[in-house]
């Protein structure tokens, strides 16, 4: 778990140094960095995508994933249930302006660019298995850089995404002890390619190209699993 431990610490640090910096940055340059996530958010998608797409053994999944996931997390209201806690808890600026809805996006987005991607799920069942932790220090790096920018636009409130990491790759380092042998490599990749493109709908929000309410689409990474389940039984 020393690679999982690193890689939260990296997030908690670059939170507090992005949140220090946004006291100097004059809103301008704010949205530059908002953009730089938005680009940056839609290369790391395509990426993912492109590098596990060709080795799909059903590339009709993908699509009957995002579908039914986008289905399923509109009907639960995901999206909208999100935003509403944590604009219960984010406060006004003294000025008076309202800027609820902001760390809801900036907490969605970051969790998305955090845990959805070949480092955070390939990394902790490495880990698991052959005590190979250079996945998760590579992404440590990764994002150390990414929690600084996004604190800079959103705040300190970033750092909440940090727990929510440990427990996302926890949750795959102890699938791994425990079912390591049995996962198929095709249901890594599957997961992979859906993660990569719900990386890239957050970046065509963050980009406000289209507002793709990306949290509602977060049951798609269930789809694959249910599959290969339903598939094994067969």
């Amino acid at each position: 778990m020393i690679g999982t431990i690193t890689n939260t610490i990296t997030i908690i640090v670059g939170s507090v140094a992005g949140a220090v910096m946004k006291r100097g940055i004059k809103p301008q340059y704010q949205g530059v960095l908002f953009t730089a996530m938005g680009l940056a958010s839609l290369s790391l998608g395509f990426n993912a995508v492109a590098r596990t797409m060709p080795k799909s053994e059903y590339p009709v999944l993908f699509i009957v994933s995002i579908a039914l996931g986008g289905l399923v997390g509109t009907v639960l209201d995901l999206d909208g249930r999100f935003k509403r806690l944590v604009n219960h808890f984010e406060k006004k600026k003294v000025d008076g302006s309202d800027e609820r809805g902001t760390l809801a996006k900036g907490l969605s987005t970051g969790i998305l660019l955090y845990c959805i991607g070949t480092f955070s799920i390939v990394g902790p069942m490495l880990s698991a298995l052959e005590g190979d932790n250079t996945f998760l220090y590579t992404n440590a790096t990764l994002d150390l850089i990414t929690s600084a920018v996004l604190a800079a636009t959103y705040g300190i409130g970033m750092i909440w995404a940090a727990p929510v990491l440990f427990c996302w790759q926890g949750m795959f380092y102890l699938i791994a002890k425990l079912f390591g042998p049995i996962i198929p490599d095709a249901l890594v990749n599957e997961i992979i390619t859906v993660g990569g493109t719900l990386i890239v709908a957050s970046g065509l929000s963050l980009l406000n190209i289209k507002d793709c309410k990306t949290l509602n689409l977060l049951p798609s990474l269930l789809i694959p699993v249910l599959f290969f389940l339903l598939k094994s039984l067969w």
